[in-house]
């Protein structure tokens, strides 16, 4: 069984979690500069067994698409042409930057690490992404 991969794509960084090879826990993998992310994602596949990615899905609250889902799709259809044998699966990603911020400041992250250390909002992000996902799918 291989692991799943979840994507918090930004417009200048890309946060990415995934789960362990069993699928019970997910855990935040990196923060990749988005212009690095298909070799970064290329690259980890080849070392390790990816099923599926799972890439946040941006959306405004009211669940109009945000300016940032053309090109979440533009990655989406880069990366379906050269990799078909690996899905791809849309989920919601409203409000998980704000969970991020609230589990930094529950963990007692301070603030000057917050504020300077803006990739481990990305990376908490894709986790809860990749939590949701999977209790969402029964995982």
């Amino acid at each position: 069984m291989g692991r799943i991969l979840a994507i918090d794509y930004g417009k200048k960084r890309t946060g990415l979690a995934v789960t362990d090879p069993l699928r019970i826990i997910a855990n935040g993998l990196a923060t990749v500069a988005t212009s690095g992310l298909f070799d970064f994602l290329t690259q980890y596949i080849a070392e390790e067994p990816v099923d599926r990615l799972v890439i946040g899905r941006p959306v405004q609250p009211s669940g109009e698409p945000s300016e940032n889902l053309v090109r979440v799709e533009q990655f989406v259809n880069r990366w379906r042409k050269a990799h078909p044998e690996l899905p791809i699966d849309y989920y919601d990603e409203r409000f998980t930057s704000v969970l991020a911020h609230q589990a930094l400041i529950a963990g007692g992250v301070k603030k000057k690490t917050r504020r300077e250390n803006k990739g481990l909002v990305d990376e908490i992000s894709a986790t809860i992404i990749l939590q949701d996902y999977m209790k969402a799918k029964g995982i």
